[in-house]
């Protein structure tokens, strides 16, 4: 997995690319935990080929922390993983554009 981080004022955007599962979740999760000073946050799954449960505890885990914040967006998200957010629900707990 490739993370890519473009800060802008106060919103940061993490690119995903690859798989997100039990051994790269660790590395997203630090990522996320290096721009807790941010206000809002963006997650790009344009180049995400997979999602597993440690994934999407990461996602959850921003969500709630940016939540009290302005919030995170998750975007460009494929078919393949779209599916994996609709089965677990998590369609309806993130902000999926």
């Amino acid at each position: 997995m490739n993370i890519t981080k473009i800060q802008n004022e106060n919103e940061i955007t993490l690119g995903i690319a690859g798989r997100l599962d039990t051994i790269t979740a660790p590395d997203l999760e630090k990522e996320i935990a290096g721009v807790s000073s941010a206000n809002s946050m963006v997650i790009d799954c344009s180049k995400l080929d997979y999602i597993s449960s440690a994934g999407l505890r990461v996602l959850l885990s921003a969500h709630k922390a940016f939540a009290k914040k302005g919030g995170m967006i998750v975007k460009n998200v494929n078919e393949t993983v779209l599916d994996i957010f609709d089965v677990t629900g998590f369609k309806d707990i993130l902000n999926i554009q």
